[in-house]
């Protein structure tokens, strides 16, 4: 193991330590705690990372609530979040990828971005930009990959591509609005007065204020794709189903949609999963000025439960990182 000295807190008689937002049972916001546990030490492959970031999502509440088990199982307790920015600290046994002081950015498959450290696999991750603040890369992962797998795997878009972004002003459809512009596709977004001009500077053209309109009922034609990015009740799910083209797909990352009969219409429901490779091609897009990263706030780890509570009564928007 290559190592170098780490600074961490030391109780009488234990090793180092860390402060962490973990969560020993499932329930409101009132369950996180943050806490002093043990420093992880990283196992073979694996890299120890000082945090400078973990991003928010809204995924976050769902693991909290315990709403995710049957999708992603968690073991309590565990360390909340699911993407991080930070340094490279230590290096266990065998990583070659990476060396001391090397910036990196990735998503977790077993959380542990709300701490001081964390230890992840050194293959899952990737450098992070250049062009960024180390603690801005942490918005990057999750809603990155969310937006590239929906928009190239799952739906294939290209040039002349008529997409409508739905639910374009969070984390997810900054990244998507962009990506499908630059992809050469024509851009459609429903955003509310809080990010409507967010959503416009990220290439969007044509905003509906989806708190007043339903987007069948502005769009002077049906789209190819509508991109869903935010929870919706079942009259909202057929409503969009009828702002698409017969042949043409809705694709959602939160609930499974079903068109009526005959539409010629596909849906698909996906859970995004790490793929660094995809993460690094993005990257590239965000050094190059071609993809912007926009952070709408930064808050200590400390406020991680208010920002749970701000986040389930809908008064957050963009991407929001945590400092620990």
């Amino acid at each position: 193991m290559t190592t170098e000295p780490v600074s961490g807190r030391r109780a009488k008689g234990q090793g180092a330590t860390m402060m962490a937002a973990r969560v020993h049972r499932f329930g409101g916001p009132d369950v996180i705690r943050y806490e002093q546990v043990p420093r992880p030490d990283p196992g073979p492959g694996e890299v120890l990372v000082r945090v400078a970031a973990a991003g928010f999502n809204p995924s976050d509440a769902g693991f909290r609530a315990g709403v995710m088990q049957d999708v992603i199982p968690q073991d309590l307790p565990f360390t909340l979040g699911s993407e991080a920015a930070g340094t490279v600290v230590r290096t266990g046994a065998g990583v070659g990828r990476f060396t001391i002081g090397d910036h990196v950015v990735g998503r977790l498959d077993e959380g542990g971005a709300a701490a001081e450290y964390l230890t992840a696999p050194a293959a899952t991750l990737v450098r992070a930009p250049l062009r960024l603040p180390l603690d801005h890369a942490a918005a990057i992962p999750v809603a990155g990959l969310t937006a590239w797998q929906g928009l190239f795997e799952h739906a294939r878009i290209g040039p002349g591509t008529r997409v409508l972004v739905n639910g374009a002003g969070g984390g997810v459809g900054m990244f998507a609005v962009q990506l499908a512009r630059h992809a050469g596709a024509h851009v459609i977004a429903t955003a509310g007065p809080r990010s409507a001009e967010r959503v416009r500077a990220y290439g969007a053209e044509q905003i509906i204020d989806y708190t007043r309109l339903s987007p069948h009922r502005v769009l002077d034609r049906p789209v190819d794709l509508v991109f869903n990015l935010v929870p919706i009740p079942p009259e909202a799910a057929e409503a969009l189903c009828r702002a698409v083209r017969p042949g043409g797909s809705l694709v959602s990352i939160t609930i499974p949609v079903k068109p009526r009969a005959g539409t010629g219409v596909t849906a698909t429901h996906f859970i995004v999963r790490n793929d660094p490779a995809q993460l690094a091609e993005l990257i590239t897009l965000i050094d190059s000025g071609t993809v912007r990263v926009d952070i709408t706030a930064a808050r200590p780890l400390t406020e991680l439960p208010a920002l749970h509570r701000d986040a389930e009564a809908g008064r957050t928007s963009g991407k929001t990182i945590l400092i620990p």
